[in-house]
């Protein structure tokens, strides 16, 4: 009798790293654009791996599965990536079974996060959920999981001030410009790059800099003409960048390439710039301080900001993490009766089957046997027996798998535990 596949026999994982061990430049190493992402899913299908999701930030990679050791999910990953399994070993990590479940929330509801309380992470978790099921990499387990981590990150949102003040990277980018720029609303601002994160920082910057002459520059002018017209700025070409660059006071680089796209060459400066890259990898060429006029920020070092909404939000890591393990444990319960439920099913089929032959014996035995009175009798029997079983096998120091175990073979019960 085989009691269950291999899915069931594999063991859930989170296999990745992120900015807490990881520098900019590793975590560019392992970084997986859309095409790697898919190549990386199609890799899985082929190796026999039936379900796991992928993420890959500027902050973090990480890849969500069952299998049936770990190096599995981190073949996968360096396979696809410009990681090799040293550098893994060397920053990243590796959690199992409650463990995964348990970073995956933490990294869903923005505890886990460069800056506490991002929740655009969560939009990645759901893309990589859709991107997998599409492929047919995911189960019920997975939709009930990613479900549950939702419902975590919009309870915190919903009812803490966890989210309040800057939420994103791209808001503390602009944070820091507004600290340490003075009168910034007069100053000349360059955006390089119209991506998510650059996007989201003019956002910021129209809305909290009061500034109304930033310059947009991309590669593609299509793009920086669309986010220009939601804020009405103004756009250049791409061909114009060095000569705006020599304009501008304070230039952000969110231009997403493998390699700089700003290095000292393309600078010819004659006053102070600070630059700030929200890329991953790195877009600015570390070589531009050796000019003694420019201040170069990574998104690394935004991490650091101590200010007041940071500070604040602290209080109530406390309050999350109550909703986290309250939408955890739910979770953690379900999983637990989706995988005794079977056994408890056929435990009752086959006491029904033992009630069923003793009330027919008795019947032929015994005249004026009251058959419909027996059978309510030991129907609220077999409940009350069934509920005991269940009652132990959802008690939290079960071994649940030792316990279905022992039941089904006591019983000599055949169990079907495949999805």
């Amino acid at each position: 009798m085989e009691r269950i596949d291999k899915a069931k026999s594999s063991t859930f994982y989170t296999v990745g790293l992120s900015y807490k061990k990881a520098d900019a430049e590793m975590r560019g190493k392992f970084s997986l654009n859309d095409e790697a992402k898919d190549n990386l899913l199609e890799q899985a299908k082929r190796s026999g791996i039936e379900s796991l999701i992928v993420i890959s930030t500027c902050n973090r990679t990480e890849i969500y599965g069952f299998a049936q050791h770990p190096f599995e999910l981190i073949q996968l990953l360096c396979d696809n990536s410009n990681g090799t399994v040293d550098d893994f070993r060397n920053v990243a990590y590796v959690y199992k079974n409650r463990e995964a479940i348990d970073h995956l929330f933490r990294v869903g509801t923005g505890l886990d996060s460069q800056i506490l309380g991002d929740f655009e992470i969560i939009a990645q978790i759901k893309a990589g959920f859709y991107l997998s099921k599409a492929k047919g990499l995911t189960t019920n387990y997975f939709e009930r999981l990613v479900n549950a981590v939702i419902q975590a990150s919009k309870r915190i949102k919903n009812e803490t001030e966890l989210s309040s003040g800057a939420t994103s990277v791209s808001f503390a980018s602009v944070q820091y410009i507004m600290d340490n720029v003075q009168d910034i609303s007069n100053k000349n601002i360059l955006l390089f790059g119209t991506g998510k994160i650059g996007r989201n920082t003019c956002e910021n910057l129209v809305k909290h800099t009061q500034n109304d002459h930033i310059t947009l520059i991309n590669r593609t002018k299509e793009k920086a003409l669309e986010v220009a017209g939601k804020f009405n700025l103004i756009v250049k070409d791409y061909a114009d960048l060095q000569s705006e660059i020599r304009k501008a006071d304070v230039l952000i680089v969110a231009t997403g390439a493998q390699n700089p796209t700003v290095d000292k060459q393309l600078l010819s400066l004659n006053k102070p710039l600070v630059i700030l890259d929200l890329s991953i990898p790195k877009n600015v060429n570390e070589n531009v301080k050796e000019l003694g006029n420019v201040e170069l920020i990574h998104l690394d070092y935004l991490s650091q900001m101590t200010d007041i909404t940071l500070e604040r939000r602290r209080q109530f890591i406390p309050q999350a993490e109550e909703i986290i393990e309250e939408i955890m444990n739910e979770f953690i319960a379900w999983t637990k009766m989706r995988k005794f439920a079977p056994t408890i099913h056929a435990l009752k089929s086959k006491l029904e089957q033992i009630k069923d032959g003793e009330l027919d014996y008795h019947r032929k035995k015994y005249d004026g046997f009251d058959q419909e009175q027996a059978e309510i009798i030991s129907m609220r029997i077999i409940q009350k027996i069934t509920t005991q079983f269940a009652n132990h096998l959802r008690h939290e120091d079960t071994v649940v798998d030792q316990s279905i175990e022992w039941i089904e073979k006591v019983f000599q019960l055949e169990t079907n535990h495949n999805e």
